[in-house]
């Protein structure tokens, strides 16, 4: 028998770093990547096929895959040692058939010693403006937040088989360098926003906390461990495109009633409007120990990348 089946430390090297998969490799999962790059060998579901050029220049193995299509994804089973699980939900239907298959693609052979999956906080539904820590139920109200939930669902299934299965519940995502993270267009726009009695607390992550906290997940989140993935502040809607409006040195958005912006605003949007929460985020920082960069937006807002 070779020596290198007698002692793990005589494997190649590329054998004995962690492989980390990362499943739904857009701007958080590439921002992810980075930091994981010197430490581990990073691998990328994709089902673009002009994609792998630019994961190749990131240090990322590109595999053929497509989460809509199972039997493309044989060959993940035994083949990642963490998983980042980012891909989003179908747009419709009562659950997510994506993340069911690929659970299933990782039963088949040795699971992953580990899996981070990015949902959402909608999941706890409206809050009326109470703070929610993760011991409160989920109770999704829109489709897209039901979507989420059944993904939670697959991912604790997946964690019952061994593997130490961690969810992240994640705030609204904002940086100035991210595709539609960035509120500028909006403000430059016009659209409206709620008037104050009217308006919703909504919890915001700038993109590169949220990638922290998903390197760190991999290997400090607890085993069927919820984690809500926000920032420090408690602002409501407008008052967040009030600051931007502030720093960016432009005019301030129009307040308009609940009943006027129904009649204004896509209901994509108004969706959001309709929930309204506080987000507790000490299990993030205790556990995870995540030092956030930008506690607020008012920092966040004007980072450079």
């Amino acid at each position: 028998m070779p020596a290198n089946h007698l002692h793990p430390g005589a494997l190649p090297a590329r054998f004995r770093r962690p492989r980390v998969l990362i499943v739904g490799c857009g701007d958080v999962g590439l921002r992810a990547a980075r930091l994981l790059a010197p430490r581990v060998r990073l691998l990328a579901l994709s089902r673009d096929a002009t994609r792998p050029p630019a994961l190749r220049a990131q240090r990322i193995t590109p595999l053929a895959g497509d989460l809509d299509q199972p039997a493309t994804l044989a060959r993940l089973a035994g083949l990642a040692t963490h998983v980042l699980h980012l891909a989003p939900p179908p747009r419709e239907g009562a659950g997510d058939a994506r993340t069911q298959a690929l659970a299933r693609a990782l039963r088949r052979r040795s699971p992953p010693a580990a899996l981070v999956y990015g949902s959402t906080t909608g999941v706890y539904g409206d809050a009326q403006g109470a703070r929610v820590a993760e011991s409160r139920p989920p109770r999704p109200q829109t489709g897209r937040a039901q979507r989420r939930a059944a993904a939670e669902r697959a991912v604790r299934a997946l964690g019952r088989g061994g593997v130490r299965a961690a969810i992240l519940r994640i705030a609204g995502i904002y940086a100035p360098d991210r595709p539609n993270g960035n509120p500028r267009p909006r403000l430059l726009r016009g659209d409206p926003m709620l008037a104050a009695p009217d308006d919703v607390y909504i919890a915001h992550i700038h993109a590169d906390d949220l990638a922290r906290a998903c390197a760190l997940a991999l290997w400090r989140g607890a085993p069927q461990r919820a984690y809500n993935v926000c920032d420090d502040s408690a602002m409501k809607m407008g008052e967040y495109f009030d600051l931007a409006a502030r720093l960016y040195t432009l005019p301030p958005l129009p307040r308009v009633s609940r009943a006027e912006a129904e009649a204004q605003l896509s209901p994509a949007f108004m969706s959001y409007l309709r929930e309204s929460r506080r987000m507790d985020n000490r299990r993030l920082k205790r556990e995870l120990r995540l030092a956030l960069r930008h506690p607020t937006p008012a920092t966040g807002l004007i980072s450079q990348p």
